[in-house]
């Protein structure tokens, strides 16, 4: 995905570095595929405010994407590349051979007209879903299960690909994109290749109202408020944090503060991110 930059007619425009769009061949979605997406602005059931910075943006509607890829032995032709304003990676629509159309990720390098399949009979190739002990040793893969049949839940945003990179009796061990290496079942499900809109990372938006159209509300340091308000807060002109480390606005451990509490999963866990 190319990226462009613009004249500098305003201060707005002289930082922004945006995508070009030109791998986007289709721009509305396919109706059938659609659903209502509601929005919560960060609030959970009660109304608490569990997740920050989050409210307004523009209206969305949500894209349903084929993550189990069931669809076995049916093969597929790629009708569309299309934007979705859910996820950062793109997405393709396919039109199966029995009449369905399905969206999936698209992988880099998949293009209008390619064909795809899905199922331990399919070709190792990229945008096919095959079960991780039919993926050769080396190959990129993405949209990964870590249970069977409960479709991809890692390795899903733009630019994204794991490594397969041995088998141990009933798992494959797989490489993730934050170098940790982890077992999966080899009954689980996994496309083949890496994640397109590679220049995702590479964006700037150029001015706050960008943002603000994503659902982000502003973000105030801890340091620039009030010792009631923050631990980092208060003191005369600029101040270090000090204490026993940072904290969060509760007085919690943070920044780099390990959060892991799943024990039951621990031993899927070869290598962990951190290379301890």
């Amino acid at each position: 995905m190319p990226l462009k930059s613009f004249t500098p007619t305003t201060p707005s425009r002289r930082g922004a570095v945006l995508p070009t769009f030109e791998e986007i061949t289709r721009d509305h979605p396919e109706r059938s595929l659609l659903a209502s997406l509601q929005r919560h602005a960060g609030r959970n059931f009660r109304g608490k405010i569990t997740m920050r910075h989050r409210g307004g943006g523009s209206k969305r509607a949500y894209r349903i994407i084929d993550f189990k890829r069931d669809k076995a032995g049916v093969p597929g032709k790629v009708e569309s590349i299309e934007y979705d304003p859910n996820r950062s990676t793109r997405i393709a629509l396919v039109q199966y051979t029995d009449g369905e159309k399905r969206y999936i990720l698209q992988p880099q390098g998949l293009k209008v007209g390619d064909r795809i399949e899905a199922g331990p009979d399919a070709e190792a190739r990229t945008g096919n879903a095959l079960p991780l002990a039919r993926i050769p040793t080396g190959t990129m893969v993405h949209n990964i299960e870590m249970s069977p049949g409960r479709g991809g839940q890692i390795v899903r945003s733009a630019g994204g690909a794991a490594q397969v990179m041995a088998r141990e009796e009933a798992y494959t061990l797989i490489r993730l994109p934050s170098g940790e290496v982890r077992r999966f079942l080899s009954r689980c499900m996994a496309t083949v290749g890496q994640l397109g809109n590679l220049d995702h990372k590479n964006v700037k938006s150029g001015k706050a109202g960008r943002t603000r159209h994503l659902g982000r509300r502003p973000k105030v340091r801890g340091s620039a408020m009030t010792p009631r308000d923050h631990p980092h807060g208060g003191g005369e002109g600029r101040s270090p944090i000090g204490m026993a480390g940072p904290k969060s606005p509760w007085g919690k451990p943070t920044l780099g503060y390990r959060t892991r509490n799943n024990k039951r999963t621990d031993n899927m866990i070869v290598r962990r991110r951190r290379g301890k």
